[in-house]
């Protein structure tokens, strides 16, 4: 299937691990030029060099979206080589607290990060779409904002408000040929996911073998239909379909990438 995203340029927040990372190499595979955001030059341009050597396009946008004037640097950069057509917000923090161990001062540093910090770049990259008629605008959401858990409160919570303003921007953008909806990944594994699994495996009885370590983890941690945690690529191929020639009906959606975590009729 052809994605057709050749000539079209997306900012990808939070680029440089994870899911963003992930996220930018799909859609630079499929043609686009990439605008792979960190807070780190060196591991931004890792991700960016990567992209190139692999024939794709790339270049690195560096600052701190928690503060306007990064955002503000973020943007320039970005609009620098022209239009961005394609936004994916998906750089945030999160801290593995509770409700009483957790200070207000947290919440409000976390909210700022995850919430507004996604705001300040619609702010600044949707306007431009405006003038060219087309845009896709995609938020990282997650599993927690619909079944959130006793841990990490102030953490679920962004996850919900992320889900309630692309919804809001998205009847914001009525018939302007943008459309804005949220990508919710659930359990998903990295390197940091599979370091802890095994640390914590003797605890819970999880095994010794690292394939049975992950099979228990997800039957005590997060069941669902597939018996296994995502990979980024999965949640990437989910961004690359919002974003390509068969999604101009849907604005305002959730899709859940968890495996079937969350049951729903």
């Amino acid at each position: 299937m052809d994605s057709q995203l050749k000539g079209k340029r997306a900012l990808v927040t939070g680029a440089s691990s994870g899911l963003g990372e992930a996220i930018a190499k799909m859609l630079a595979a499929e043609g686009a030029a990439v605008i792979v955001h960190g807070r780190d030059v060196l591991r931004a341009g890792k991700v960016a060099d990567s992209i190139i050597q692999a024939g794709g396009l790339a270049e690195v946008a560096i600052g701190d979206l928690a503060t306007d004037e990064g955002a503000d640097a973020v943007a320039k950069t970005a609009l620098r080589g022209g239009t961005v057509d394609i936004l994916i917000n998906n750089a945030g923090i999160t801290q593995h607290t509770g409700w009483f161990d957790t200070p207000s001062s947290d919440w409000s540093d976390v909210y700022n990060v995850n919430v507004v910090s996604y705001v300040r770049m619609v702010q600044r990259i949707v306007p431009q779409m405006k003038e060219k008629g087309w845009g896709r605008v995609i938020h990282i959401g997650g599993g927690l904002a619909i079944q959130p858990i006793k841990e990490q409160p102030h953490y679920n919570t962004t996850l919900a408000a992320r889900h309630n303003l692309s919804v809001s921007l998205a009847r914001e953008l009525k018939e302007t040929g943008i459309t804005s909806n949220v990508v919710s990944p659930g359990a998903i594994m990295n390197p940091m996911v599979e370091e802890w699994l095994v640390r914590s495996a003797p605890k819970f009885g999880w095994g010794t073998e690292l394939e049975e370590i992950k099979y228990r983890a997800v039957q005590d941690l997060v069941p669902n239909d597939t018996g296994r945690f995502g990979q980024p690529e999965e949640v990437a191929g989910a961004v690359l379909y919002l974003v390509g020639p068969y999604s101009d009906y849907i604005s305002g959606a959730i899709i859940r990438v968890d495996g079937g975590t969350m049951r729903s009729l």
